[in-house]
C-alpha cells in the first residue's frame, strides 16, 4: 500500500544508488594507473571500464525482474552486499583478470538503482511519485559524477585501491541503513520469473510508449556518455594538461546541474512530464555548444555542462515516472527493461567519443553528442502524437 516516504528514507534510497552506481564508474579516473599496477597493456584497458557495463547489462535482464517477484528490500541489502563483495574482489585482485572479474561482480549487482527506483515508485502515493524518483534518481548523479572527484583525489593520495575498499565499505553500511529505516515491500504470489523475462521482450515490441522513451534514453545516454567518457582526453592534452585529481574536480560542474533538476519530478507529479522532455532535450543538445569551447577559457565548458547534466537528469526522471505510472505492477522490470537502452546508450557514446576525438579533435566529439541529443529529440517530437498521448490519464495521476 501506497504511504508517505520520509526524508530520511528518501535519503537512505538515495545513497544506495549513490554508492552502488559509483562501483561501475570509480574506474575510469584511475584507469591508467589501476592498469599499470595490474600489469595489462594499454590496449586492453578498455576491459577494466567494460567489465561493470557488462556485468550491469546482465543485472538488468537476469535480476531486476525479481523486484516484481520477491521483497524489494531484502534484494536491496542482498544486492548491496554482493556489490561490495565485487568491489572487495576489485581491491584485492592480483592482476587484471581477477580485476575485470571483480568489476563484472560489481557491475552485475549494482542493478540495485534499478529496484530501488522501482522500490520507490511502488510505495509512493500517486500525486508524489515523481518527487520521490527524482529524490532518490539524483543520487545516481550523484554517484556517476561524484565518484570521480573522489576516486581522482584518493588515487593520487592513498593509491586505487583504496577506491574500491572505501566503496565496499559503504555498501556494507548502506544495507545496514537499508534494513534499519525501510519497511518490506512483500509481493503477492504472481507471475513465475520466467514470464517475466518473456514479458520484457514482449514489453519492447508492443509497448509504444515504452519504445520511444527507451530510445529517448539510448540517445540521451549516448549524448551523456560521449562527455564524460571523452571529456579527460583535451583537458590532459595541451594547453591545459591536468592531471588525474584536477580533471575529476569537473564532476562538481556535473552535480551542480544534476541538483539543478531536482524539481523535475515534481513538474511531471502536475502532469508536465511532455513539456520536460521537449525542453530539455533542446537544452541538452544546445550545450554542446559550450562544452565544445575549451580555450582560451574553460567557463563555458564549465557551463556547458551543468547545462547538460540539468538537461539529463530532468528527462530522465520523466521516463522512469511516465513508465513506473503506466505499468506500476511490474514497475521493476519495466525499469530494468528501460535502463538496457541507457547502458547501450552509454556504451555507444563512450566508443564513439574517443573514435572521433581521435581522427577530428574535441570538436568532432562535441558535434557527436549534439546529434545524439537531436536524435532524442527527434524521438520525442515523433511521438508526442502517438504513443504518449495514449497515456495521459497516467501522466496526470488519474485513471482513464
Amino acid at each position: 500500500m501506497a504511504t508517505r516516504v520520509t526524508g530520511p528514507q528518501q535519503f537512505v534510497l538515495a545513497l544506495v544508488c549513490a554508492v552502488a552506481v559509483s562501483t561501475i564508474y570509480a574506474i575510469q579516473p584511475v584507469l591508467e594507473t589501476a592498469g599499470a599496477e595490474l600489469g595489462l597493456p594499454s590496449e586492453s584497458l578498455g576491459w577494466l571500464v567494460a567489465a561493470g557495463q557488462i556485468g550491469y547489462c546482465a543485472g538488468l535482464v537476469l535480476l531486476v525482474p525479481l523486484g516484481d517477484l520477491l521483497d524489494r528490500r531484502r534484494l536491496i541489502i542482498g544486492h548491496l552486499l554482493l556489490t561490495a563483495v565485487g568491489a572487495g574482489i576489485t581491491a584485492a585482485a592480483p592482476n587484471g583478470v581477477i580485476a575485470v572479474v571483480g568489476l563484472a561482480v560489481a557491475g552485475l549487482f549494482a542493478v540495485v538503482v534499478q529496484v530501488t527506483v522501482a522500490y520507490i515508485a511502488a510505495v509512493s502515493p500517486a500525486g508524489e511519485r515523481g518527487r520521490n524518483i527524482g529524490a532518490v534518481t539524483s543520487g545516481v548523479v550523484i554517484g556517476i559524477l561524484g565518484v570521480r572527484v573522489l576516486a581522482g583525489a584518493l588515487g593520487d593520495t592513498l593509491g586505487w585501491r583504496v577506491v574500491y575498499v572505501v566503496l565496499a565499505l559503504l555498501c556494507a553500511v548502506v544495507a545496514v541503513a537499508t534494513r534499519l529505516s525501510l519497511r518490506a515491500d512483500a509481493r503477492q504470489a504472481g507471475d513465475r520469473y520466467a514470464r517475466v523475462l518473456t514479458s520484457m521482450v514482449k514489453l519492447a515490441v508492443t509497448d509504444r510508449l515504452f519504445l520511444s522513451r527507451g530510445l529517448i534514453a539510448f540517445f540521451l545516454f549516448a549524448s551523456f556518455g560521449t562527455l564524460w567518457s571523452g571529456l579527460a582526453l583535451p583537458l590532459s592534452a595541451q594547453p591545459w594538461g591536468l592531471g588525474t585529481t584536477e580533471i575529476g574536480l569537473f564532476g562538481l560542474a556535473g552535480l551542480a546541474g544534476a541538483l539543478g533538476a531536482a524539481h523535475a519530478g515534481r513538474w511531471a507529479d502536475a502532469g508536465h512530464a511532455q513539456a520536460i522532455s521537449g525542453w530539455s532535450l533542446t537544452l541538452l543538445a544546445a550545450s554542446w555548444l559550450l562544452i565544445a569551447q575549451t580555450e582560451p577559457t574553460l567557463w563555458l565548458l564549465i557551463a556547458g555542462i551543468i547545462l547538460l547534466d540539468c538537461a539529463v537528469q530532468a528527462v530522465h526522471v520523466s521516463n522512469q515516472h511516465l513508465l513506473t505510472t503506466a505499468h506500476p505492477d511490474r514497475a521493476s522490470s519495466v525499469i530494468g527493461a528501460y535502463m538496457a537502452f541507457y547502458s547501450l546508450g552509454s556504451a555507444l557514446g563512450a566508443i564513439t567519443t574517443t573514435w572521433a576525438y581521435a581522427t577530428w579533435g574535441w570538436p568532432a566529439s562535441s558535434l557527436l553528442g549534439a546529434l545524439y541529443a537531436l536524435a532524442g529529440l527527434v524521438v520525442w517530437a515523433l511521438s508526442r502524437h502517438g504513443a504518449d498521448l495514449s497515456h495521459v490519464g497516467f501522466e496526470t495521476g488519474k485513471s482513464r
